[in-house]
Parts: C-alpha cells; sequence; structure tokens
C-alpha cells in the first residue's frame, strides 16, 4: 500500500500587476518552496490594465518553475480613464474589481484537492480588499510588501495622524516625526500620493494603511541590518502583526539578450574596473530635451566614462507606452555624442541586473526605486539620488539622511514637476562625488552589500525571519 499523500499548506499570493511588485513576490514563493516541501503555492495574476503587459515574464518564469501554480484571473475592464490621475488609486480600484474572481479561482483552483489545506493568502500593499476574502475563508492574511520598511512605517502612520489632523498633508507643513525615520522628514520628501485630495491619490494610501492592521503580518523586501531603526520601530507597535524581513529579494538570473544589450554588455567588457557611472531611471524615468541637455552638459564636463540610458517622458495618458528614442542626436547638444565617443555609451533600455553587477560599473545615478536600491546594495555600487516618482522621494531620503548609503544628488524633483530643471553644476558635483573613491559611502555601501548577501544565507538574518514565517503558516491553527 503506499504512504498516504501529505497534505500542503496552501499559500495564496494576490500581488499587484505591475513588475518590480511581481519579480519581488515570485522570487519570495520559490525561497519558501525550496525552503520546505510541505508549502505549495498559487498566484493569483491579475492583468494589466494598461501596457506593458507582464505576460511574457510570467510564462517565461513558470516554465522553469513548474512548483509554482500560476492562476491567470479573467480580464475586467479598468476604471475610468479619467482616473489615472492618480496612479494609486487608479491601480486600486482595479485591484479591487478582482475580488470576487480571488475568491472563485481559490475556491475552484486552490481547495477543490485533497491534499491542499490553505493555509493564508499573501496580499500586496495594494491588494488589501483581499483581506475581506481570507476573513470569509477563515484563514489568516499577510501582506507582502516590496518596499522599505521605513515606507510601510510611514503609511501604517497614516491613520494615526489622520485621526489627529483629519487631512493630507501639504508641502508647506513643517517636518514631520514619524517613528519609523530617526530624523524629522520635510514634506518635500514625501510621496506624491501623500499631498493629493483631489484625486484620490491620499484616501487610497490612507485606506490601505488602515486595512493593514487587520493583518497577521508583514513580510518586507529587506534586512534587518540595512533598516535597523525602521524595523525596531515596527517590531515596537502594540498591534500584534508579524514583522518578517526577508530580503534582498532579487532577480539575479541573467536574461536572453538582445542585439542593443549585447552591445552594452561588449562596450563595458571594454572598460576598466569601477570607471563607468551609469544612469538609468526606469520604465517611466523619461526627460524632455532641456533636461537631458543638463544631464549631458554634465556628463560632459565631469570626465568620467558613462552609460546612459535614455527614456521617452511617459505620456499623459499611461494606458499608451511612449516611442523610444530613435536617434539620441536628435535630442541631446549637438557634438556631444562625437565629443563623449571614446568614454561614452548612450542606449535606451538597459539590463539593469546585469550592468549592476559588471566591474566596470562604479557608480549609479538612479531614480531609487527600492528593487534598484537593492540591486546596487547586493553589487556594491553606491547611488546618486534622482527620485522621481512614487515612494523614490521618501527612498532618496532614507538612503541619504538615515543611512548614509548615497550621494545626494536630488531629494525632491517629481515627475510631476517637468518644468524644475536639475542643472548641470549639482548633477557634475553629485557624479563627481559618487565616483571619488575616497568617498566614505563607497566603502559603506560594500559592507552594508556583503551583510545583505549574508542575511540570506542559513543562518543569517532573513534566513531566519523566513522561517519563522513558514513555521507561523504550518502551525496548526484551533
Amino acid at each position: 500500500m503506499n504512504p498516504p499523500e501529505m497534505k500542503k499548506s496552501e499559500l495564496v499570493f494576490v500581488p499587484a500587476p505591475a513588475r518590480g511588485h511581481m519579480v519581488s513576490t515570485i522570487q519570495f514563493a520559490k525561497l519558501l518552496l525550496e525552503r520546505d516541501e510541505r508549502i505549495s503555492i498559487t498566484v493569483l495574476v491579475i492583468k494589466r490594465p494598461h501596457p506593458p503587459n507582464l505576460d511574457s515574464y510570467i510564462e517565461e518564469f513558470a516554465a522553469s518553475n513548474s512548483n509554482i501554480r500560476f492562476v491567470h484571473l479573467c480580464h475586467v475592464d479598468p476604471p475610468p480613464p479619467e482616473l489615472l490621475k492618480s496612479a494609486e488609486n487608479f491601480l486600486s480600484i482595479h485591484i479591487e474589481k478582482h475580488k470576487s474572481l480571488v475568491k472563485d479561482a481559490i475556491s475552484n483552483h486552490v481547495v477543490s484537492g485533497p491534499s491542499t489545506k490553505l493555509a493564508g493568502l499573501v496580499v500586496d500593499l495594494f491588494s488589501t480588499p483581499m483581506i475581506d476574502v481570507a476573513n470569509e475563508l477563515g484563514v489568516p492574511s499577510y501582506v507582502f510588501f516590496p518596499s522599505s520598511a521605513a515606507f510601510l512605517g510611514l503609511l501604517l502612520y497614516l491613520p494615526t495622524r489622520h485621526a489627529q489632523l483629519g487631512t493630507e498633508f501639504s508641502i508647506s507643513n513643517p517636518d514631520s516625526t514619524i517613528p519609523v525615520y530617526a530624523n524629522p522628514v520635510p514634506s518635500r520628501v514625501l510621496p506624491s500620493f501623500l499631498f493629493d485630495k483631489q484625486n484620490g491619490g491620499y484616501s487610497s494610501m490612507l485606506h490601505h494603511g488602515t486595512r493593514f492592521k487587520e493583518t497577521r503580518g508583514f513580510i518586507i523586501n529587506t534586512f534587518a541590518e540595512l533598516e535597523p531603526h525602521a524595523i525596531e520601530s515596527l517590531e515596537s507597535r502594540k498591534e500584534s502583526a508579524a514583522i518578517y524581513t526577508v530580503g534582498p529579494l532579487l532577480n539575479l538570473e541573467l536574461q536572453e539578450h538582445s542585439q542593443s544589450d549585447q552591445k552594452v554588455m561588449k562596450w563595458l567588457d571594454d572598460q576598466p574596473s569601477s570607471t563607468v557611472v551609469f544612469l538609468c531611471f526606469g520604465s517611466l524615468g523619461g526627460f524632455e530635451p532641456p533636461q537631458l541637455a543638463e544631464m549631458a552638459t554634465a556628463l560632459e564636463r565631469s570626465g568620467h566614462r558613462f552609460l546612459w540610458s535614455i527614456q521617452a517622458p511617459p505620456l499623459k495618458d499611461l494606458r499608451v507606452k511612449p516611442a523610444e528614442y530613435t536617434n539620441f542626436s536628435e535630442i541631446l547638444p549637438e557634438g556631444f555624442l562625437e565629443r563623449t565617443q571614446n568614454r561614452g555609451l548612450v542606449c535606451g533600455w538597459a539590463p539593469q541586473v546585469e550592468v549592476l553587477a559588471h566591474e566596470a560599473v562604479g557608480g549609479f545615478v538612479s531614480h531609487c526605486g527600492w528593487n534598484s536600491i537593492l540591486e546596487s546594495l547586493w553589487n556594491g555600487v553606491p547611488i546618486a539620488t534622482w527620485p522621481i516618482y512614487a515612494e523614490q522621494q521618501s527612498n532618496a531620503f532614507e538612503l541619504v539622511k538615515e543611512l548614509e548609503l548615497a550621494v545626494e544628488l536630488t531629494l525632491d524633483y517629481r515627475i510631476t514637476s517637468s518644468d524644475k530643471l536639475v542643472m548641470a553644476d549639482a548633477i557634475e558635483k553629485a557624479i563627481r562625488l559618487l565616483m571619488d573613491s575616497g568617498n566614505p559611502v563607497r566603502n559603506r555601501v560594500k559592507e552594508v552589500g556583503e551583510t545583505g548577501r549574508k542575511a540570506l544565507k542559513d543562518g543569517g538574518s532573513s534566513f531566519l525571519s523566513a522561517g519563522r514565517f513558514i513555521e507561523d503558516v504550518l502551525v496548526v491553527k484551533k
């Protein structure tokens, strides 16, 4: 007689349909399955309301990681386009429209078999309506938080502040005392949605921060040694939700290179070690020609080797992907490409993970998305901060003022303030400081990066924290 099949504890993940959220969520799912065979995982895939879609990435990952089950939810009509004035509110409403589909998918695809026990739902910071689904099914919910512990603490602070003041932030507010930050926080470095009353950005994120308190725990893509003050602050809260620091969670698997990617990597191969400054600003990090001209002037004056990824600025209608620049000479100062051809390369999209891992790269001018920050730390590459959207301003503030892990270029630039130029003198100064071999930030970044690698290994802080989460999931609930 064959032994009875082991009944597995099933976790259902509901990530937001955004690449940065999906990548770290899947990496965490992969980590759990590698750690404990008693766990099985289903990822419910919500279709993006506008391009680019994530189908090819998910299909590629699913093909090589067949132990994670992906269930694609049916298409729903996205919210009205006028709600796009707040990306946070638009995405939140879009995800909420999937609540009944999530419950049906769990009932039909997850708990229908005798060998599966639903152990909990892991929701994204934008998918808090699925907490209701977990409650209806009688299982705990956890928040997977793809950004920093400090940003989580900021969102958890919102309900407390709102109960006292009853209003959104104003850019003219005095510095705020927020428990997860050791320093007073200037309003100018807070995320734009905190000022957005008219389009629902503030109320949307206030709602998520309020609902977070109903969950059993927070799984954060960070490590204890990176954000000690923020994590200590979160763990000292009166609420009972557990804190699990499980990062850095990165997709470091090398991808197939396109022809343009191959050109970039071949060029880097020909550069001396730690001599190249890499400028890259994410999928929405495009600039208009006047700002590009200031950047070009700074790069030329600095004398440093550079790899510059230039994207077209996003359109007002986020449903339409902007066309890529095809002729850089048309948008850059006359003669710039010719004068710098022996020490610089301008490209479109660049393979950021591979670039940051290349020994020629010595500095990174970045938009300070959290995944980009973790990738730079992992590779010991220091950052000069140039935030653009989402929570990137508060990320930049934390890096520079709280953690002393970056060079301040700007902390308060915003995609909505396209008339505000960052001038060439400021950019040049930051690049020179970033690439200065005597800058103490360089050594500190390398040390913290090594600490992050150790955190994931057996006995490391993130390894132990993930183990605590696994035990919490597997324990028999009365």
